[in-house]
């Protein structure tokens, strides 16, 4: 980012702080990462010596996305979508590695992979038959199964699940796989006596609709 040239229609000042808007050099960069090392290469042979700088004690780098409706409404993570959707990925280096990697590495069992399975609740059994009317019973689903490693966008795993995925794969003894485990859920609408009174509530986070790997 250092070597990027930016335009002074694109600084802007805020609170103290510099913004720098790097996306148009950044494009460039991610069409033709050579360019960049071509013009440096041409300036080396130049006597130039840039002016001091004062140390720069923070940075922050915002990055937006154009993202399907589809992938807005799955509202999972962008960071595998964003790394096979890159420069390397269109030019097929990232599916070439992903292919070798698959051959090297065996994958579990489709039936055995993350997915939503069955839960039967029976408050009677928990002990809360007396208070609640209805309903007595119901599928509340759970999540089992394995996340395999690395894991994709169908278990909508978190960024910090997708990097602790590839570590799984390529460091096995240092980090335990990601688990199995409800990233969507919907209410359970209730019928229950609480001190005389019959109550209809809504009571959120009941039942499992989607598992994934987190």
């Amino acid at each position: 980012m250092d070597l990027f040239t930016v335009a002074l229609s694109q600084v802007t000042f805020s609170s103290g702080s510099m913004v720098l808007e790097v996306t148009r050099p950044l494009s460039k960069w991610l069409k033709r990462p050579g360019a960049l090392e071509e013009q440096m290469s041409s300036m080396a042979g130049r006597c130039w010596r840039r002016p001091p700088t004062s140390p720069i004690t923070g940075g922050l780098l915002v990055l937006y996305s154009n993202l399907s409706q589809e992938q807005r409404r799955l509202g999972g993570s962008t960071l595998l979508w964003e790394a096979e959707s890159s420069w390397r990925a269109q030019e097929g280096q990232l599916s070439h590695e992903r292919s070798r990697r698959h051959r090297r590495h065996h994958l579990p069992d489709s039936s055995q992979l993350c997915r939503k399975v069955k839960f039967q609740v029976d408050f009677n059994l928990i002990g809360w038959g007396s208070w609640i009317i209805y309903p007595k019973q119901y599928n509340a689903y759970r999540c089992e199964g394995e996340c395999p490693n690395p894991v994709g966008e169908e278990f909508h795993p978190t960024n910090h699940a997708y990097i602790q995925s590839l570590l799984k794969r390529y460091q096995p003894h240092r980090v335990p796989s990601t688990c199995c485990a409800p990233v969507k859920t919907k209410p359970l609408s209730m019928l229950y006596v609480d001190n005389g009174r019959v109550l209809l509530d809504h009571h959120k986070d009941m039942i499992v609709e989607e598992c994934g790997c987190l």
